[in-house]
């Protein structure tokens, strides 16, 4: 895939049109940011679940920008074609002066093609002044940080007419602010659908059903990397935790038996050589 164009939020916009699907995953490193990149996917999200599944936190309210562009920079050297998106962590866009300052890091430190902003229609007016600013946009609405923290619990949004009333203005609002892309993340997926049909701009589901126009998930969780979580929405791939432990066992087993390393796995010396090094200890 090394010959791929350029993924951008142009580009994305395009494949909505010709209803291309888009494929998002999310990535803290160099390694798997590469493997997403080469294996054809869209959009790398440097997502703030870095907290949980990259660095054992309980939660991902406390991640940093600093953070963010530490593993921002890490995904950018391993993504050349895909597109690196890089979240806004939670509390740091609270007014438009913080969050323009903080998207601007982003870009400039971390060297991320645009951001990813969850929140609701309150937050379009910093939306809208990032974009202004030059920053691309993803924005997210359904389930999202600041509803998490008000109630405490995480729960399918837009159930009730009222609440699904809430999710339509809340992505009505990112759009018109300027957001390239929504994601819809745990939501009906008639609503999904039908805010898909009504936006210009790409929708990428995650636990929104199949009619958005693309579809995303937490890397670790569908390699089998991260298993404290097992969401409805989450197709498991592959169990790489296994694999890996498995690995890993052997390797100890080897070198506990002496089958590791091998006369295969060792560098050589000259007798020759050997017989000088002798004698240069010997004086």
């Amino acid at each position: 895939m090394s010959d791929r164009v350029k993924v951008t939020a142009s580009g994305l916009a395009r494949m909505k049109r010709s209803a291309e699907p888009i494929t998002m995953l999310t990535a803290y490193d160099f390694p798997l940011a590469r493997f997403i990149d080469v294996a054809g996917i869209d959009i790398v999200l440097v997502s703030d679940a870095v907290g949980t599944v990259g660095l054992g936190r309980p939660e991902a309210v406390s991640v940093t920008v600093d953070e963010m562009v530490y593993h921002t920079r890490a995904c950018r050297n391993g993504a050349k074609a895909a597109m690196v998106v890089t979240t806004l962590p939670f509390g740091t866009y609270v007014t438009i002066e913080e969050g323009v300052r903080n998207a601007a890091r982003l870009m400039k430190e971390g060297g991320a093609d645009g951001v990813h902003l969850e929140g609701t229609a309150t937050d379009a007016p910093v939306l809208r002044a990032i974009v202004e600013s030059g920053v691309p946009v993803m924005g997210h609405v359904g389930i999202v940080k600041q509803k998490i923290v008000r109630s405490g619990a995480i729960r399918v949004q837009g159930r009730t007419a009222p609440d699904a009333v809430e999710v339509v203005q809340d992505s009505l609002a990112m759009a018109d602010a300027g957001a390239f892309a929504l994601i819809l993340e745990c939501i009906p997926a008639p609503l999904a659908e039908a805010i898909t049909r009504s936006l210009d701009v790409p929708t990428i589901g995650i636990g929104a059903g199949s009619a958005c126009d693309g579809q995303a998930l937490v890397t670790q969780d569908m390699l089998g990397l991260y298993k404290e979580l097992s969401p409805r929405f989450l197709k498991v791939y592959a169990d790489l935790e296994r694999t890996i432990v498995d690995a890993l066992t052997t390797f100890r087993q080897d070198v506990e038996r002496g089958h590791f390393p091998g006369p295969e796995h060792t560098y050589g010396i000259s007798e020759d050589e050997l017989a000088r090094l002798v004698a240069l200890m010997g004086n």
